[in-house]
């Protein structure tokens, strides 16, 4: 499944090469935090076993990667993929303390590491910057062990009218609080595009079964803004 707006070429690399150095802080911003108790919602649901292995894709600055470390209390293998250099850069900076978290350029849809690897895959907020969701998912499948769990975070569809309302309503003050933080609104003016076009939770749910993985299921967070999804290599 291609997405039109992510395939303009170039544009979700420079995207993030504006936006890298104030990543972390932008999202703070723009969701009063609460992104680190979704994260903490996923890294919960996963509860991953000690000594267990995670590829965290499109992984940004790391959080993920840090949370899954501490849960295992670093005893676990991670493996991070970034396709933006200048945030891989950010990252390992940002984690230079975690010997057992390490980083590799590539994109979600084309890992470049072996089949069949991994004890959990996850992605967050970072499907929805893909040029190609089933190219995503197909290698989110082929990189996990067969028992392996696929996880994903990300911006979806809110069912309450109310909170659509207020939602879509501070959705349009985002490039400007861009503007303010980074001096350019252009990175959050794809923000909100990006939100508005991806897919809704059962097209996705439809998509990861398509793509191999059984048992697959999504939970909601605040009302919808965000929503998490699992599946199974089986």
């Amino acid at each position: 499944m291609q997405q039109e707006l992510q395939n303009n070429k170039g544009l979700v690399n420079n995207v993030f090469n504006k936006s890298y150095d104030k990543y972390d802080l932008m999202n703070d911003i723009m969701s009063f935090g609460i992104h680190r108790i979704w994260k903490k919602d996923l890294l919960f649901w996963m509860s991953p076993k000690k000594n267990s292995s995670l590829i965290d894709v499109a992984a940004g600055t790391g959080d993920i990667a840090k949370l899954f470390s501490k849960y295992t209390n670093n005893s676990s293998k991670v493996l991070c993929i970034e396709p933006n250099k200048k945030m891989l850069s950010k990252g390992k900076e940002k984690l230079s303390k975690f010997k057992n978290i390490k980083w590799k350029i590539g994109k979600a849809e084309n890992i470049p590491i072996n089949s069949n690897f991994y004890d959990y895959y996850s992605i967050s907020f970072g499907l929805r910057n893909t040029t190609n969701i089933n190219k995503s998912l197909s290698e989110a499948f082929r990189v996990l062990k067969p028992g392996g769990r696929f996880f994903c975070l990300e911006f979806s569809k809110v069912e309450n009218e109310n909170l659509e309302l207020l939602y879509n309503k501070y959705s349009k003050f985002l490039p400007h609080i861009g503007n303010f933080i980074i001096g350019d609104s252009m990175p959050y003016e794809y923000l909100t595009e990006s939100i508005k076009k991806f897919v809704d939770q059962e097209t996705l749910i439809e998509l990861m079964k398509k793509n191999g993985f059984e048992n697959c299921s999504y939970r909601n967070l605040s009302g919808g803004i965000v929503a998490i999804h699992s599946g199974w290599k089986i």
